[in-house]
Protein backbone atom coordinates (compact mmCIF):
# COMPACT_ATOMS: atom_id res chain seq x y z
CA UNK A 1 0.00 0.00 0.00
CA UNK A 2 1.56 3.47 -0.62
CA UNK A 3 1.27 6.72 1.45
CA UNK A 4 -1.31 8.12 -0.93
CA UNK A 5 -3.85 5.80 -0.14
CA UNK A 6 -3.20 5.32 3.97
CA UNK A 7 -3.64 8.87 3.86
CA UNK A 8 -6.69 8.86 2.20
CA UNK A 9 -7.55 6.51 4.91
CA UNK A 10 -6.66 8.30 7.69
CA UNK A 11 -8.69 11.19 6.08
CA UNK A 12 -12.18 8.63 6.16
CA UNK A 13 -11.38 7.42 9.31
CA UNK A 14 -11.05 10.90 10.75
CA UNK A 15 -13.97 11.91 9.14
CA UNK A 16 -16.29 9.42 10.18
CA UNK A 17 -15.15 8.94 14.12
CA UNK A 18 -14.93 12.73 15.17
CA UNK A 19 -17.54 15.37 14.88
CA UNK A 20 -16.90 18.13 16.45
CA UNK A 21 -19.52 20.79 17.48
CA UNK A 22 -17.46 24.18 15.46
CA UNK A 23 -15.98 25.88 17.60
CA UNK A 24 -14.30 23.72 19.83
CA UNK A 25 -10.70 23.63 20.37
CA UNK A 26 -8.90 20.42 19.60
CA UNK A 27 -7.39 20.31 22.81
CA UNK A 28 -10.71 20.10 24.08
CA UNK A 29 -12.63 17.63 21.55
CA UNK A 30 -12.09 13.91 22.78
CA UNK A 31 -9.84 12.61 25.28
CA UNK A 32 -9.03 9.78 23.31
CA UNK A 33 -7.46 11.70 20.91
CA UNK A 34 -3.41 12.86 20.81
CA UNK A 35 -3.54 16.45 21.94
CA UNK A 36 0.22 17.13 19.67
CA UNK A 37 3.37 15.50 19.18
CA UNK A 38 4.61 15.93 23.03
CA UNK A 39 1.48 14.32 23.95
CA UNK A 40 2.78 11.03 21.77
CA UNK A 41 5.95 11.58 23.10
CA UNK A 42 4.85 11.38 26.68
CA UNK A 43 2.78 8.33 25.94
CA UNK A 44 6.49 6.55 24.73
CA UNK A 45 7.61 7.69 27.88
CA UNK A 46 4.89 6.06 29.96
CA UNK A 47 4.77 3.03 28.36
CA UNK A 48 8.67 2.72 28.11
CA UNK A 49 8.65 2.97 32.23
CA UNK A 50 5.81 0.59 32.65
CA UNK A 51 7.58 -2.38 30.27
CA UNK A 52 10.65 -1.51 32.25
CA UNK A 53 12.49 -0.93 28.85
CA UNK A 54 14.90 2.46 28.58
CA UNK A 55 13.19 5.00 27.26
CA UNK A 56 14.89 5.14 23.47
CA UNK A 57 15.37 8.77 21.75
CA UNK A 58 11.77 9.45 20.16
CA UNK A 59 11.07 11.12 16.37
CA UNK A 60 8.11 11.82 15.22
CA UNK A 61 8.52 12.56 11.42
CA UNK A 62 6.80 11.59 7.90
CA UNK A 63 6.52 8.19 7.10
CA UNK A 64 5.77 6.81 3.96
CA UNK A 65 5.05 2.91 4.83
CA UNK A 66 5.46 1.82 8.40
CA UNK A 67 3.24 3.63 11.58
CA UNK A 68 6.98 3.27 13.36
CA UNK A 69 10.39 1.75 13.62
CA UNK A 70 13.08 0.73 16.44
CA UNK A 71 16.56 0.82 15.88
CA UNK A 72 18.80 0.24 18.61
CA UNK A 73 21.56 2.51 19.81
CA UNK A 74 25.19 0.64 18.03
CA UNK A 75 28.00 1.21 19.69
CA UNK A 76 31.43 1.04 17.65
CA UNK A 77 34.24 0.09 19.79
CA UNK A 78 38.49 -0.34 18.80
CA UNK A 79 40.69 -1.73 21.30
CA UNK A 80 44.30 -0.72 21.50
CA UNK A 81 44.62 1.34 18.60
CA UNK A 82 44.38 -1.24 16.33
CA UNK A 83 42.27 -0.93 12.97
CA UNK A 84 39.88 -3.38 13.83
CA UNK A 85 36.67 -2.36 15.54
CA UNK A 86 33.55 -4.57 17.29
CA UNK A 87 29.98 -3.77 16.89
CA UNK A 88 28.26 -4.18 20.72
CA UNK A 89 24.19 -3.40 19.84
CA UNK A 90 22.33 -2.87 23.37
CA UNK A 91 19.12 -4.07 23.29
CA UNK A 92 17.70 -0.70 25.98
CA UNK A 93 18.50 2.07 23.99
CA UNK A 94 18.21 3.17 20.42
CA UNK A 95 15.83 5.59 18.36
CA UNK A 96 12.03 5.11 18.24
CA UNK A 97 10.49 6.85 15.10
CA UNK A 98 6.81 7.40 15.16
CA UNK A 99 4.23 8.56 11.82
CA UNK A 100 3.34 11.74 12.48
CA UNK A 101 0.00 10.33 10.77
CA UNK A 102 -0.69 8.94 13.76
CA UNK A 103 -1.83 12.16 15.75
CA UNK A 104 -4.75 12.18 13.45
CA UNK A 105 -5.68 8.92 15.07
CA UNK A 106 -7.71 7.27 18.18
CA UNK A 107 -4.93 7.48 21.06
CA UNK A 108 -5.56 3.40 21.35
CA UNK A 109 -3.89 2.74 17.90
CA UNK A 110 -1.01 4.96 18.75
CA UNK A 111 -0.49 3.38 22.08
CA UNK A 112 -0.59 -0.01 19.68
CA UNK A 113 1.85 1.10 17.80
CA UNK A 114 4.29 2.25 20.79
CA UNK A 115 3.80 -1.06 22.85
CA UNK A 116 4.59 -3.22 19.81
CA UNK A 117 7.42 -1.17 18.75
CA UNK A 118 9.00 -0.76 22.39
CA UNK A 119 8.16 -5.17 22.84
CA UNK A 120 11.14 -5.23 19.82
CA UNK A 121 13.56 -4.34 23.00
CA UNK A 122 12.22 -7.60 24.62
CA UNK A 123 11.68 -9.72 21.86
CA UNK A 124 13.43 -9.00 18.62
CA UNK A 125 11.05 -11.09 16.21
CA UNK A 126 7.28 -11.51 16.19
CA UNK A 127 7.10 -15.04 17.34
CA UNK A 128 5.45 -16.48 20.27
CA UNK A 129 7.57 -14.96 23.00
CA UNK A 130 7.08 -11.52 21.15
CA UNK A 131 3.03 -11.52 21.01
CA UNK A 132 2.71 -12.91 24.56
CA UNK A 133 4.43 -9.40 26.08
CA UNK A 134 1.69 -7.71 23.71
CA UNK A 135 -1.00 -9.36 25.32
CA UNK A 136 0.25 -9.08 28.55
CA UNK A 137 0.49 -5.26 27.87
CA UNK A 138 -2.51 -4.75 25.76
CA UNK A 139 -4.91 -7.98 26.05
CA UNK A 140 -6.49 -6.31 22.77
CA UNK A 141 -3.98 -6.03 20.82
CA UNK A 142 -5.32 -8.04 17.98
CA UNK A 143 -8.45 -5.91 17.79
CA UNK A 144 -6.27 -2.56 17.52
CA UNK A 145 -4.18 -4.21 14.90
CA UNK A 146 -7.15 -5.34 12.40
CA UNK A 147 -8.07 -1.85 13.21
CA UNK A 148 -5.20 0.13 12.24
CA UNK A 149 -4.42 -2.43 9.22
CA UNK A 150 -7.88 -1.68 8.16
CA UNK A 151 -7.90 2.17 7.95
CA UNK A 152 -4.17 1.92 6.50
CA UNK A 153 -5.91 -0.42 3.76
CA UNK A 154 -8.61 2.22 2.79
CA UNK A 155 -8.47 3.82 -0.55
Amino acid sequence: MNGQSRRKGIEQSREQEMEVASGERPTDRQPDRWRDADDLRWAARHWAARMGVRTPAIHIRQMTTKWGSLSRVVAHASGGGQARSTTAVSPYAGRLTLNSELLALPRELGEFVIVHELVHLLAPNHGRVFKSFLHAYLPDWQAREARLRQIAGRT
